[in-house]
């Protein structure tokens, strides 16, 4: 299996492949955390079933994006990534996204929803309270460069050289505070709900969602529910990737079935 970036796909635009798949059962978007990027979700591939079509979301400012501005409001971000997707919507798809990721992934899919008039396949989310459980916002992205980063350090899933080499911190620290003041400003509807099930995920050790935050998501969407803990922390999906990406699998595994049977 090629971990290179395949197609359309590959220059510029929202959407990374890093692995093409001609007749896709099922396409999976992933959605990283603030300041994250598609990178992230370059193993997954390797691990999901070989009908199973991974699309990567690019947030602008990083990467190959580098020279981009960075979305200021989940508006925005949100709207952006749905109007990328028709293309790939030929195929079921479901939606994974972690932290940031997760609220993006949420706002996404209702947004689809009210577009086509019917319920992406699945939408897993990972490191996220529900939004019927918002958090205080502790205003991060107002801090400097070392008080952001200082702050955010206990979460890990951070570079060591970010601290400690200037050029990288350049390179690194504007998009990592634009995705911040988007997470800490975000003030969803109340009452919203999708009609996907949903799965929750959580780390044992994520200080910032308990047991009640993911158990919240319940009230988020009219079809099934399902939660699951992990070992490790906010990072558990870079962390446990191979338990959670057989999960996720698992959970997917009819999706798209009867209609290529038929």
């Amino acid at each position: 299996m090629s971990s290179s970036i395949t197609g359309a796909a590959s220059c510029g635009g929202w959407i990374r492949r890093y692995r093409h798949v001609p007749a896709p059962r099922l396409r999976l978007v992933c959605l990283a955390h603030a300041g994250g990027s598609a990178g992230s979700f370059r193993s997954w591939p390797a691990l999901l079933p070989h009908d199973v079509e991974l699309l990567a979301v690019q947030y602008p400012g990083r990467q190959d994006r580098f020279g981009e501005p960075c979305p200021d409001s989940m508006e925005s971000l949100a709207t952006a990534v749905t109007g990328a997707l028709p293309p790939y919507l030929d195929r079921p798809v479901a939606f994974f996204g972690h932290s940031l990721g997760a609220a993006v992934a949420f706002e996404v899919v209702l947004r689809l929803e009210r577009a086509h008039g019917t319920p992406p396949a699945h939408l897993f989310v990972a490191g996220r309270p529900a939004p019927s459980r918002p958090k205080p916002s502790r205003n991060l992205h107002l801090l400097d460069d070392d008080g952001l980063l200082r702050e955010l350090s206990p979460l890990g899933g951070m570079e060591p050289l970010v601290h400690t080499d200037p050029g990288l911190r350049d390179v690194v620290v504007p998009a990592l505070r634009a995705d911040i003041r988007i997470a800490e400003t975000y003030r969803p509807e109340p009452g919203l709900r999708t009609g996907a099930p949903v799965t929750a995920y959580r780390g044992e050790r994520d200080a910032g969602v308990d047991d009640a935050d993911v158990r919240a998501w319940s009230g988020h969407t009219s079809a099934a529910f399902a939660s699951r803990t992990f070992a490790g922390g906010h990072f558990h999906p870079h962390e446990r990737t191979a338990e959670l990406v057989a999960d996720l699998a698992a959970r997917l595994d009819g999706v798209g079935r009867r209609g290529r049977a038929a």
